[in-house]
């Protein structure tokens, strides 16, 4: 993993000293610097804003469906980022969804609200996520203690709950901030220009190679600097949950807010998933019999010809890292665990443009080859993979191996035999979880898949940026029905644990 990064610090300064300092220093990178940095901004408040509450209603409120509220804030995760893009697009102007059968003819998103926009509809949901494991696991004592003190609710969560979700909100928020600096597609549709489509715009046109590098370069430094941020404000931060079994809480009456909550709850799921999949739906309809279904099949099919393999070679990698370092713990295991989270740290796009260099000088006959993009794919998402199995090996213990070893097996015959069995559900949701990163991921597959090979994603992509709404449906609409089955097997997984 560390190869191509080594090989694109090496592009970066294949330059005389003269040309180095015009790349570096150029006025235009402390725009996108800013760029990057107010998109971030803006997507963490609306995400904040979004994830919060909803988190609070399903846990502490008095509020009905509960369970149902919880499947639709994790869903939008099927969604990807630029087909939310897509829908907002083709919500607005004159030929879109709301000026024909609405009436209503809206601007079309673009630049820095646009693309927040977009990005925050699809990514709160890792917020929402760890918010509400944090509530689920908060000692209710603390909140009771506080209300029979005389405080009222909202004292008591300003005061009391709101201080014990501080590492969830900094985990939360370091997941969505990787996201957004990291993201292509949005950025791209809504015409905002920050350091991941400068980086695309130079590769791609061939303009300046070595500013493309520095700007990969530059592009790590920020998501770098927001992990050792977020290190920062999070240590010696802990959220107590109490001493014996665990309770629920007392739910907390709406009262008169119960309206207010519940239009909260229409507008957030209205936009997170009715939305793309009304506009989805409308221009599937306007395609017709224009639609190429065939051509749509095979695109899922060159699709799952690299997420098959991809998910299966991460899940094979992660299951021997994981082991080595839930029951082998040393040095060496945890610089290798470190490794794999700081290559699921680097922005995809920089990830991939280091690939392209490491091929073109030390491997050429990988270049433009589905093996390239299979491992890309398998190395960028490792991480994703370990989450699942680690949780579960630190579950089960060492104890039936060290059974198995006393009746005579060996090493490998005691894992295959005690552990393996116990751990392959695992194996199968961390699968699971690479596949739909795979048919979601745009910038990896624009710079490394073989020409001609068009994925779903890139074919979403392209007629967007076209203007071709209703060709671009079918694709669109087949990634997200697919985003959704896999997200739903997932959810079913993390329901039986």
């Amino acid at each position: 993993m560390l190869v191509p990064m080594i090989y694109l610090v090496a592009r970066a300064f294949d330059a005389d000293a003269a040309t180095l300092v015009d790349v570096v220093f150029r006025r235009r990178n402390l725009a996108l610097l800013g760029n990057t940095l107010a998109l971030t901004a803006c997507v963490l408040a609306v995400t904040t804003a979004v994830a919060l509450p909803l988190a609070w209603l399903v846990t502490r409120s008095d509020l009905r469906f509960k369970g149902l509220h919880s499947v639709l804030g994790v869903l939008p995760l099927a969604v990807p980022g630029y087909v939310m893009a897509y829908a907002l697009i083709g919500l607005s102007g004159y030929y879109g969804f709301a000026s024909q059968l609405l009436g209503i003819r809206l601007p079309r998103p673009e630049g820095l609200w646009g693309a927040a926009l977009a990005l925050s509809l699809y990514t709160f949901p890792y917020l929402f996520l760890n918010l509400r494991a944090a509530l689920l696991g908060l000692d209710p004592g603390l909140e009771e203690s506080a209300r029979c003190l005389g405080r009222s609710p909202w004292n008591t969560f300003r005061t009391v709950t709101l201080p014990h979700l501080v590492p969830a909100l900094l985990a939360g928020w370091l997941v969505i901030a990787l996201y957004v600096v990291g993201d292509f597609g949005v950025i791209a549709l809504m015409r905002y220009e920050v350091f991941s489509y400068a980086i695309f715009t130079q590769y791609s046109a061939a303009f300046d190679r070595v500013y493309a590098a520095w700007l990969s370069l530059m592009l790590m430094a920020v998501t770098l600097s927001f992990i050792l941020i977020e290190a920062r404000l999070r240590r010696g931060r802990y959220a107590r949950t109490g001493k014996g079994a665990a309770r629920p809480p007392a739910p907390v009456p709406l009262g008169r807010l119960r309206p207010l909550a519940f239009a909260f709850l229409t507008v957030v799921h209205g936009a997170s998933l009715g939305l793309p999949l009304a506009v989805l739906l409308y221009w599937m309809a306007r395609s017709g019999a224009s639609a190429d279904l065939l051509e749509v099949a095979r695109a899922f099919w060159r699709t799952a010809l690299v997420a098959v393999p991809a998910a299966t070679l991460a899940t094979g990698l992660a299951l021997p890292v994981v082991y080595l370092t839930v029951r082998f713990p040393s040095p060496l295991a945890s610089a290798v665990d470190r490794l794999v989270y700081l290559g699921y740290a680097v922005p995809p796009l920089a990830f991939a443009l280091s690939m392209v260099f490491f091929a073109l000088r030390a491997a050429p006959f990988l270049y433009q080859t589905l093996a390239l993009l299979i491992f890309a794919y398998a190395m960028t998402f490792l991480a994703l993979a370990m989450g699942p199995m680690r949780s579960r090996l630190l579950q089960i213990g060492p104890r039936l191996e060290e059974v198995s070893r006393s009746l005579g097996y060996g090493p490998w015959h005691a894992f295959r035999l005690a552990t393996l069995p116990l751990v392959r559900r695992s194996m199968l949701a961390a699968g699971l979880l690479v596949f739909i990163s795979v048919v979601k991921e745009l910038p990896i597959t624009f710079l490394l898949a073989p020409t001609g090979h068009t994925t779903l994603s890139m074919a979403v992509f392209s007629r967007t940026s076209e203007g071709m709404m209703a060709e671009a449906a079918p694709y669109a609409l087949m990634i997200v029905v697919f985003s959704s089955l896999f997200v739903g097997l997932i959810l079913r997984y993390e329901g039986r644990r």
